[in-house]
């Protein structure tokens, strides 16, 4: 099977962060494993960025080839203005189109979305932008669904973002759909971030709460729970995961965290039930297995806790 294409669509005077942070998720995500493509390419034959970082020679957007399920990112802008006067030609926004239409899911990065605007992409869906910003996009394109103080949307396999650091937001959220929660944390992990941000539109996951504290010892053990449900633990071998002892382990777990081990592993297990009991194929008693319980009863028992 082809691997996922990840494509960057770089707007003139494009945010450094924005492309950066979104684009450097899935540079991990490949390193851990993940079969994807990532590329560039824009309308411009030159580009810099908004920090005048010079870009040298990218792509053109009409040599990108897309597949069903691949990614198309629309980048930021510095100032909406550009934005306001940008005319793309008729061809890159029929490109857009065609690309969603094809089965392509679009992501825009803060004010991006007013490129996306303009193919009538937004029309009657949710979508944001970059705070400073909602308020034109709403005036500029009446049909769009705008929605203000949220980080961002998914609505139809359309996502926009409020832009920045956000774009590490979404580009997470989108990895846990190409694997799962608990992958995109591991991720997450690897560019240091240990407290995770949904949209509106995603509830939280135990994979990423209790998480926002900056002990690697307690980090190891939680890694280590997550990672190995299946698998039988006592505080003695978790303390030497943590290199402390098992008392200090239980004091310092609940200081760090707000929750005892036992009711992190609980939601844990939760958690990956609900997440198991959506594939038909594995039975009731194999999904009990796999999360470290020894009978379907207590399977049933900590649902219903």
């Amino acid at each position: 099977m082809a691997a996922t294409k990840i494509v960057f669509l770089i707007l003139p005077h494009g945010g450094l962060l924005d492309i950066a942070g979104a684009s450097q998720v899935f540079f991990e995500a490949k390193e851990y494993g993940v079969d994807l493509q990532i590329e560039y390419c824009s309308f411009e034959k030159s580009l810099s960025t908004s920090a005048n970082l010079p870009l040298g020679k990218i792509g053109s957007y009409q040599s990108q080839k897309f597949k069903k399920g691949d990614y198309l990112f629309i980048g930021s802008s510095a100032e909406v203005k550009i934005l306001f006067k940008l005319k793309p030609e008729q061809a890159l926004l029929n490109w857009i189109k065609d690309a969603y239409n094809n089965g392509v899911n679009i992501c825009c990065i803060c004010n991006g979305a007013f490129l996306l605007a303009q193919t009538g992409l937004l029309d009657g869906r949710n979508c944001t932008t970059h705070w400073k910003s909602t308020g034109k996009l709403k005036e500029k394109y009446p049909k769009a669904n705008v929605q203000e103080n949220i980080l961002f949307t998914e609505d139809n396999r359309i996502y926009t973002s409020a832009g920045a650091s956000s774009a590490i937001d979404i580009a997470l959220h989108i990895l846990s759909k190409l694997k799962d929660e608990n992958f995109s944390y591991k991720v997450s992990r690897e560019l240091v971030i240990y407290n995770r941000r949904s949209g509106s539109q995603v509830q939280q996951s135990i994979f990423l709460e209790y998480r926002n504290h900056m002990h690697a010892g307690i980090h190891h053990v939680q890694d280590w729970l997550q990672e190995n449900l299946h698998k039988k633990s006592t505080l003695e071998s978790l303390g030497e995961i943590a290199c402390m002892s098992s008392r200090n382990l239980t004091r310092i777990f609940k200081r760090e965290s707000g929750i005892t081990i036992n009711q992190y592993l609980s939601m844990l297990r939760k958690e990956r039930i609900k997440q198991l009991l959506m594939n038909p194929d594995i039975t009731r008693k194999e999904i009990a297995r796999l999360c470290g319980l020894e009978s379907e009863r207590q399977l049933i028992r900590l649902l219903h806790k």
